[in-house]
C-alpha cells in the first residue's frame, strides 16, 4: 500500500501571515515539518501542497516535492484531495504545516493502523488531557469514542461533561493529523459542510454526520502548533530544552538570512 504524506501550506494565515516561512534556527518552519515527515518508515513520499509561489520556491530549494494547488480551497483537506488527483496512492496522510515538533512515531502509528485495518476509511490521533484548563479551553478539541475506538463526537466544549474534573478519567484531546483512504477522501470533499461542522468549526464532524467512521488512536505525542509569533517562541524554547536548538531564539535575533 502506497502512503503519501501531504503537508498543506498557505501563506495568508490570519494571525501569523507567512508563518510557514518563519525561521527556526535559520530554517523555515515548513522545512522542520517536512524533515520530520520524511523520517516516516511507512510513507513512500512527502509532498508540500501550496498555492503560494514563495512557499513553493523555498520548499524546492530544500529538496521537497511540491504540488501547486488551487487558491480557492477552504481547507488543508481540500488541498490534499487535489494532490490525490495528481499523485496516485492508496493512503493520504494530512500533516499540519505548523507543527515543527512533529513526531515521526505518531505519524507511523497512524499509517500502521490504516494498513492493518483495510476497512477503516479515516484515522486520526488523540492524547490524554491532563489539566483542567485544557479540558475547558475551546482551543483544545476534545473527542469521545465508542468501545471500538471510533469517534462518537468532537467538540470544543468540555467533553464528556463532568461535575468535577477528574484527571484520571480518559479525557482525550484531538491531534489534527488525519489519514484518508483515497475513496474516503474523494467522498469527504464532495460533501457539503454540515450543520455541526459549521457550529463547532470542526470539519471532521462532516464525516461523522454523513456516517463515515473515524478510527482514533491514542498517542503520547502532544502537538505544539504555531498560530502566532508567541507560539513560535514556545516551540523554540521546547527545542532548546531538548538540546536541539542553541543560542537565542530566531524571534529575538530577527530573521536569519539564508
Amino acid at each position: 500500500m502506497k502512503a503519501v504524506i501531504v503537508i498543506p501550506a498557505r501563506y495568508g494565515a490570519t494571525r501569523f501571515p507567512g508563518k510557514s516561512l518563519a525561521r527556526i534556527q535559520g530554517r523555515p518552519m515548513i522545512q522542520w515539518v517536512w524533515e520530520a515527515a520524511q523520517r516516516s518508515r511507512f510513507a513512500e513520499q512527502t509532498i508540500i501542497a501550496t498555492d503560494d509561489g514563495r512557499i513553493a520556491d523555498v520548499a524546492a530549494k530544500f529538496g521537497a516535492d511540491v504540488v501547486m494547488t488551487n487558491r480557492s480551497h477552504q481547507s488543508g483537506t481540500d488541498r490534499m484531495a487535489e494532490v490525490a488527483d495528481k499523485v496516485p496512492a492508496q493512503l493520504y496522510v494530512n500533516v499540519q504545516g505548523d507543527e515543527p515538533l512533529l513526531s515521526r512515531d505518531a505519524v507511523d502509528e497512524l499509517i500502521r493502523m490504516m494498513m492493518e485495518n483495510p476497512r477503516t476509511p479515516i484515522g486520526t490521533l488523540a492524547n490524554r488531557i491532563e489539566k483542567k484548563e485544557e479540558w475547558l479551553s475551546p482551543e483544545v478539541v476534545k473527542v469521545i469514542c465508542d468501545r471500538h475506538q471510533e469517534a462518537l463526537y468532537f467538540s470544543r466544549s468540555p467533553l464528556p461533561f463532568q461535575r468535577r474534573f477528574d484527571p484520571k478519567a480518559r479525557l482525550l484531546r484531538h491531534v489534527g493529523i488525519y489519514a484518508f483512504r483515497k475513496r474516503a477522501l474523494a467522498t469527504f470533499v464532495s460533501l457539503k459542510p454540515s450543520a455541526l461542522e459549521l457550529a463547532e468549526s470542526l470539519e471532521q464532524l462532516r464525516a461523522l454526520e454523513n456516517g463515515m467512521a473515524i478510527q482514533v488512536i491514542e498517542t503520547k505525542y502532544r502537538c505544539l502548533g504555531v498560530d502566532t509569533p508567541a507560539d513560535l517562541r514556545r516551540v523554540e524554547a521546547a527545542l532548546r530544552r531538548a538540546g536541539r536548538l542553541g543560542g537565542r531564539s530566531a524571534a529575538a535575533k530577527g530573521r536569519t538570512k539564508r
